[in-house]
């Protein structure tokens, strides 16, 4: 093949395309446990997760509910995956070898806020929210006490009783929170966030009639049950509220991904190299929302 404007054209045009039927086809679990927060600067402060104002009786003067300015802040970050395109490839017609890469980048784009979400949920033991504390903490300040949504529990079918004093005592502890005015926060625990190693264990429990010891599963049909192969732990599970319009996890993005490609004939890598590029850029971050929303049980015990 001729390597000119227009076959470029054509070649990146097709290569284009590839990417968003990929990236369009491609599945995503964020939208289950997280919110959009759309960015237009470099960063976002999220403050008023901490003063987030409820109706009240009016009584008198309106009770004004002030925002906390720097109290959680999430910095955009850059992200891009490229392909490097030989000439030699162009010219000998062997460009086949570049369509399940841009199939590749166009998956990848699309599981790009996936990996951001599940990031934050790994770090929930260990990575401060909004209030200063670790997401999943056993000492939240709630109107002068400490409140906790850290467990330890093994996530259980094996009893009822062990059923009860896991997945049970996360939804009890989820449903008993309040905030700062000490009135019910009404959370309906939905999903049953684990990884692999606990998919059978999870889907048993929100699924089966009798558990293993042939007791009435009273926990059927209490939540969904989502799988990522992405959480780094074996033993740790998370019981979510995801029913609120704020939801456990953000992902912020300031620019999503778009394909971009380098096809200047002139440009100093074609020149000194050879090659040409294409791929995906984006910009965003992922952070905490409401620590109520969720319950996380290390499952060590």
């Amino acid at each position: 093949m001729i390597v000119n404007a227009a076959a470029l054209g054509q070649i990146f045009t097709n290569l284009k395309t590839t990417f968003h039927k990929a990236f369009d086809a491609a599945p995503g679990v964020w939208q289950k446990i997280g919110m959009l927060v759309p960015s237009n600067s470099k960063q976002v402060d999220y403050a008023w997760l901490e003063n987030f104002p409820k109706m009240q009786r009016w009584v008198g003067d309106k009770v004004l509910k002030a925002i906390k300015a720097g109290k959680y802040v999430l910095v955009n970050e850059d992200f891009e995956a490229t392909v490097s395109v030989k000439r030699n490839d162009i010219e000998d017609d062997t460009l086949g070898i570049y369509a399940p890469q841009a199939q590749s980048a166009g998956f990848s784009a699309k599981q790009w806020p996936d990996e951001l979400i599940m990031e934050k949920v790994n770090g929930a033991f260990a990575t401060e929210c909004f209030d200063g504390q670790y997401f999943c903490d056993t000492d939240h300040p709630v109107a002068g006490a400490s409140v906790s949504n850290k467990g330890t529990a093994v996530l259980s079918v094996a009893t009822q009783a062990l059923a009860i004093a896991s997945y049970g005592a996360a939804r009890t502890a989820m449903r008993k929170f309040k905030d700062d005015e000490g009135r019910p926060l009404n959370i309906t625990p939905n999903v049953l966030l684990v990884p692999p190693a606990l998919e059978y264990i999870a889907l048993a429990l929100v699924n089966n009639d009798r558990l293993d010891d042939g007791k009435a599963n009273p926990f059927k049909g209490t939540a969904e049950v989502v799988v990522d192969a992405r959480l780094t732990s074996d033993t740790a599970w998370f019981l979510l509220d995801t029913t609120k319009p704020i939801k456990p996890f953000i992902f912020q993005q300031r620019k999503a991904p778009v394909f971009v490609s380098q096809t200047d004939m002139n440009a100093d890598g074609v020149f000194m190299r050879g090659e040409y590029n294409f791929g995906a850029e984006a910009r965003g971050a992922a952070g905490y929302g409401f620590w109520q929303l969720c319950y996380g049980s290390t499952g060590l015990g």
